[in-house]
């Protein structure tokens, strides 16, 4: 998970231009006052450049924290 972890603060660097180790497993939208609904499609796109595959709609509506995220990245990489 850590490496996980890793990738993702990547991915929000990218997104949001914030310093990677701001974002914790415990970070949530109201601590970046970027991660709107714009910018939740960034950091979906982000996200899916740093690991490599394509998230479905439900994936993405159900991203609504890092926490949410590790998992379901988990759960795709369990996957492949």
């Amino acid at each position: 998970m850590e490496d996980t972890l890793k990738k993702i603060q990547t991915a929000f660097n990218l997104a949001f231009g914030v310093a990677p180790e701001s974002i914790t497993i415990d970070t949530t939208p109201k601590d970046i006052p970027a991660w709107d609904s714009l910018g939740h499609m960034s950091l979906v796109s982000s996200l899916e450049q740093t690991f490599g595959f394509n998230f479905d709609v439900d994936e993405v509506m159900e991203m609504e924290n890092v926490s949410q995220i590790v998992r379901i990245i988990g759960a795709r990489q369990a996957k492949a």
